[in-house]
C-alpha cells in the first residue's frame, strides 16, 4: 500500500504539479482512510465502504469542509489508480460531496488595517521584516504559504509588482507605494543582516535566518493584533479577505479581484460581493432615519 500511494504522491508531484498544501491533504486524507479500513487493498473499497468512513468522519466531529476535501481526494487517488489499471473502478466516482454552508469572511475596517500596519516598530531587524510582510500582505492579497513562498527574485520593486507561483499557475500582483517602501527598507536594512548564508534565496526569514514558517508568521500577526488591541479574532487570511472587500468597495471589477487573489472560478470571488452588499444594507438600517 505505502508504494501505491508514493507512486501517488509522485503524480500529484510531477504531473499534476499540485501546491504543497494540496499535497499533503491529498495524501494524508488517503492514508486515514486506509487506516480506518484496516490496510484493505484498494480494490477492495466499494461505494459503499467509502459512505460508512464519510458518515464516521461527521460522527467524529469533521467539518462539512473537512469531509468534502476528503471525497476529492479519494476521488483524485482512485481516478489515478483506475488510469494506471490497478483498480476496476472508481468507488467515490458517483458520491457527492456533502452541502456546505458559507460563511462570509469576516474582514477589518479600513481604520483597524491601518491600526494593524502601524504596529512593527522599525528600530530592530525584525520590526522591518514584520512591518514588510503586514503591508505586502494587504497590498496583494496573497495567501500566508503563497507569502512566506516568496523568493527575493519574485519581487521587483522597481517596477511595483511581485510575482506570485502557486503550484501550475502564476500570477503578477501589483504593490502600492507604501508597501514598496516597506520592503525595500527591510531588504536594504535587515534581510542581509539575518540570512544565515549569501545563497539563501527567501525573500522573508526568521531570527534564524531561514525561510519563514507558517506558523512563525501565525504568531507575529496575534501579537500585533494583541498590541494593536482589535476585538477580532485577526488570521493571515483576513488581511487577504480585507484586501479584496477593500477593493470591491472602491470600484475594482470582480474579474480583476480574482486574477489577483488566484482563483479558478469566479463563484469563489463573488462572495465578496455578497460581503460589501450585506455591510451597505447594515449600513443603510443603522442611519437611514426611516429604515
Amino acid at each position: 500500500m505505502t508504494e501505491i500511494i508514493n507512486l501517488y504522491e509522485t503524480h500529484l508531484k510531477s504531473e499534476r504539479n499540485a501546491s504543497p498544501n494540496t499535497l499533503s491533504s491529498y495524501i494524508r486524507d488517503v492514508r486515514h482512510f486506509f487506516e480506518h479500513i484496516d490496510g484493505s487493498p484498494p480494490e477492495d473499497a466499494t461505494r459503499e465502504t467509502v459512505l460508512e468512513y464519510t458518515n464516521w468522519l461527521t460522527s467524529q466531529g469533521k467539518s462539512v469542509s473537512t469531509v468534502m476535501r476528503t471525497i476529492a481526494s479519494l476521488k483524485s487517488f482512485y481516478s489515478f489508480l483506475l488510469f494506471k489499471g490497478l483498480v476496476p473502478e472508481n468507488p467515490v466516482h458517483n458520491i457527492s460531496a456533502p452541502k456546505i454552508e458559507r460563511k462570509l469572511p469576516q474582514i477589518l475596517s479600513n481604520k483597524e488595517v491601518e491600526l494593524l500596519l502601524n504596529q512593527p516598530r522599525c528600530t530592530d531587524l525584525k520590526g522591518y521584516r514584520d512591518c514588510a510582510m503586514l503591508e505586502l500582505l494587504y497590498a496583494t492579497g496573497l495567501r500566508v504559504s503563497e507569502l512566506i513562498a516568496l523568493n527575493i527574485t519574485d519581487i521587483n520593486l522597481s517596477a511595483s509588482f511581485l510575482r506570485c507561483v502557486s503550484g501550475a499557475r502564476e500570477r503578477i500582483i501589483p504593490i502600492y507605494p507604501a508597501a514598496v517602501k516597506a520592503v525595500g527598507e527591510y531588504v536594504r536594512v535587515a534581510r542581509s543582516k539575518m540570512i544565515d548564508n549569501n545563497e539563501e534565496t527567501a525573500l522573508f526569514v526568521n531570527v534564524s535566518g531561514e525561510r519563514m514558517s507558517r506558523q512563525g508568521f501565525w504568531k507575529i500577526i496575534k501579537q500585533y493584533q494583541e498590541k494593536a488591541k482589535i476585538n477580532k479574532q485577526i488570521t493571515p487570511h483576513t488581511l487577504r479577505h480585507s484586501f479584496a472587500a477593500h477593493l470591491l468597495e472602491n470600484g475594482a471589477d470582480l474579474r480583476s479581484i480574482q486574477e489577483m487573489l488566484g482563483h479558478a472560478d469566479i463563484s469563489s470571488t463573488q462572495v465578496y460581493a455578497t460581503l460589501v452588499k450585506s455591510k451597505l444594507q447594515s449600513v443603510y438600517q443603522r442611519t437611514h432615519p426611516r429604515a
